[in-house]
């Protein structure tokens, strides 16, 4: 099963009538057989629309059942695909659309018209989210090969254009293959997709690990506080799929009783850092154990993960390797030992192409034997679990020293007034950089003189003189990307 449309068809022959995807806000469904009909009929659809295999479609839309469709259909039939973030600037998604090289955009009736404004001459299909009109005909065209691209996705990086991900069928495959078994998913399992389709955690981990295990997902247009609780229970969720963000609101809200939630097996926590502070919290609060992870866009998303086994779990980890292989590198790209700190790359079938018409971005991620760098910062212990202490290019050097600003969001985090903590290093004539703070406090407390010189004493106490900000700035919120990680250099923008 080396190809996504493999899998689809694997799951339709296994169990045709089990159910695949069911809408968390309608009583739509989709069972197996359905979707690899649906399948067949949105490749006819492409054709019908002058696309060839190996063309690249793209979509424009919001979660539903429909969008589930189009994705899984368009690479069932061989073409690539291209979810664009919704929350682009225009001129960001102008550039995706022209760099892609898309021969057809599909939007939903929000997005539509925006999409003509913005390329004009560039075929627009306006599509339901949730109810496709499909031809009737569905006649199966020559499968993929594993090697084919299949997914082109654009990060959000912090400065300049974003760049594509070229992902193949197979990269795809062995990556939901993996979760399914880091898991221990089955058939019965169920999880709550949330996240958006456009983001790579939601694309392999709620769309394509079910279909590796035979399970289901309940789709959600969106993320909703109010509801997510009432959604994983009501649809018979057996684990969620969130991301930092979201746990931490949810720690703000309403806790359900323990017997609703019994049936949750886990709560899966990607995409970006966890504080061990919110960690802990959420497993007191809701009686679920999290298991962190990690991954990149450029891994089909997780490339690490904690055990399921909750005594093997290490907090503050973000777990050992998985889906294949990792180490830890120095400047000149040397694996080092245990418990030093340096480069994490990775290596694997999970492991993209390259980057979509950029030779020289593609040649700069790799190392010459073939290694993906992460640009993360790191180290491994002695079980093989890797801790993330940041990024290179987020690393405060001040005086010489090397000062990860995790380390002083986890410190703020601890402070009862805190609600949320990013550090960042901003220019110092005397010591290179000095540490910037930007603080989210807690409803109800004000942000005064008093308050940051409590901060400023309780991370003298927590961190030592040396690494405690130098400046605190209170905002209303951090700036976050689609997939909840803080861009940390957008902390620096208006200072003076």
């Amino acid at each position: 099963m080396n190809t996504v449309r493999a899998l689809v068809d694997a799951a339709a022959a296994a169990r045709p009538q089990a159910l695949y995807a069911l809408a968390s806000d309608n009583p739509a469904t989709l069972t197996y057989a359905q979707l690899q009909q649906r399948c067949r009929q949105v490749a006819a659809l492409l054709r019908a629309q002058g696309l060839a295999p190996g063309d690249t479609v793209s979509l424009v839309m919001p979660n539903g059942l429909g969008t589930l469709q189009l994705l899984l259909g368009a690479m069932h039939g061989g073409f690539v695909v291209n979810p664009v973030n919704l929350l682009s600037q225009a001129e960001q998604m102008r550039y995706v659309l022209k760099h892609s090289d898309c021969k057809l955009v599909l939007a939903s009736v929000d997005w539509a018209d925006k999409v003509r404004a913005l390329m004009p001459g560039l075929p627009v299909l306006q599509v339901d989210p949730e109810v496709l009109a499909l031809p009737d005909d569905g006649i199966d065209s020559t499968p993929p090969d594993a090697q084919a691209l299949a997914l082109l996705m654009y990060t959000s990086g912090t400065t300049g254009n974003p760049k594509g991900v070229m992902l193949t069928q197979a990269n795809l495959a062995a990556n939901a293959r993996a979760i399914a078994a880091e898991h221990a998913l089955g058939a019965q399992d169920r999880v709550l997709g949330v996240l958006p389709l456009y983001h790579i955690n939601a694309f392999a981990v709620t769309m394509l690990a079910p279909l590796a295990s035979g399970g289901s997902v309940v789709m959600a247009p969106r993320f909703s506080a109010a509801r997510f609780w009432s959604q994983a229970v009501d649809h018979g969720c057996t684990w969620i799929n969130a991301v930092p963000t979201i746990l931490s609101i949810l720690l703000e809200g309403e806790v359900p009783a323990r017997e609703a939630l019994a049936r949750i097996r886990f709560c899966r926590s990607a995409s970006s850092a966890l504080p061990p502070e919110h960690l802990r919290a959420f497993e007191t609060r809701f009686g679920i154990g999290v298991i962190e992870t990690m991954g990149l866009t450029e891994t089909v998303a997780p490339s690490f993960s904690n055990p399921l086994d909750p005594e093997q779990r290490k907090t503050g980890a973000v777990g050992r390797a998985s889906g294949g292989e990792a180490r830890v590198v120095d400047a000149d790209l040397k694996p080092l030992p245990d418990g030093t700190t340096g480069e994490i790359t990775i290596r694997g079938p999970h492991v993209m192409m390259g980057y979509y018409k950029n030779p020289e971005a593609t040649a700069a991620s790799f190392t010459p034997d073939g290694w993906l760098r992460t640009g993360d910062l790191g180290h491994r212990d002695a079980d093989g679990f890797f801790f993330v202490t940041g990024r290179i290019k987020e690393l405060i050097i001040k005086g010489g020293e090397n000062i990860a600003p995790r380390e002083i969001d986890e410190a703020l985090l601890q402070h009862p007034a805190v609600l949320d903590a990013a550090a960042v290093g901003m220019p110092d004539p005397h010591y290179g950089q000095e540490i910037l703070a930007c603080v989210v406090l807690r409803d109800g407390v004000a942000a005064d003189a008093a308050v940051e010189a409590d901060l400023r004493g309780f991370c003298e106490q927590h961190l030592g003189r040396y690494k405690t900000p130098k400046r605190f700035r209170f905002v209303t919120e951090l700036p976050r990307g689609p997939s909840g990680k803080v861009q940390r250099l957008k902390l620096l923008d208006g200072m003076g």
